[in-house]
């Protein structure tokens, strides 16, 4: 077995999405997805510290992204729009759909790894709502766009997910549409305290 070879952490990366579709998360041991990958086990952990890392570990490059594109955004007058044009205009295709939508089923399948990615997304609206604040939106909008936005956002990719080629921007944008349809003309103006 080698010790080392080109292109190793994303043969880890597929031989631990096989074996976790195949056989689950919890009966998945780094030693069979190093053998699955031709690597030592060695290997694995230099590249993961174990193997919930496997599905998190582009997670902080990825916040950083998008919390710098919610910085960098050209306006910020509707901040809701520009949480969920930033998340949904991302190119999540090219991360590729069928990983991401495996990815989303083990995940979904260990309340361990739900758990850690709700607190993944929560903290990435925490700082998008600090990235809005530092463009000047009222701190309490910025908060509240930022989370509806991201809820907006998680609802749209799963339904991408399992939708088949529909634009991720066009169910978002249904999305915030029908969230819109939800209220009536009299809640348009917020209540007085």
């Amino acid at each position: 077995m080698p010790r080392w070879e080109h292109g190793s952490e994303e043969r880890l990366k597929q031989a631990a999405m096989d074996l976790f579709s195949e056989q689950g998360f919890e009966d998945t041991s780094v030693v069979q997805i190093a053998e699955r990958s031709g690597v030592t086990t060695r290997t694995f952990f230099r590249y993961f510290s174990d193997k919930r890392e496997v599905l998190f570990a582009d997670s902080d490059t990825l916040r950083s992204e998008l919390v710098r594109a919610v910085a960098e955004a050209p306006d910020v007058v509707d901040p809701l729009q520009v949480v969920v044009g930033v998340l949904s205009t991302f190119d999540w295709e090219g991360r590729g759909r069928d990983i991401q939508r495996r990815r989303y089923a083990v995940i979904a399948a260990n309340p361990e790894l739900m758990e850690r990615e709700l607190i993944k997304n929560a903290r990435m609206a925490d700082e998008f709502a600090e990235a809005l604040r530092a463009r000047g939106v009222d701190a309490r909008l910025a908060r509240l766009a930022a989370r509806v936005g991201r809820e907006i956002f998680l609802l749209a990719y799963e339904e991408w997910l399992v939708g088949g080629s529909a634009d991720l921007a066009v169910i978002a944008k249904d999305m915030t549409a029908l969230l819109w349809s939800m209220q009536s003309p009299e809640t348009t103006t917020p209540p007085s305290r």
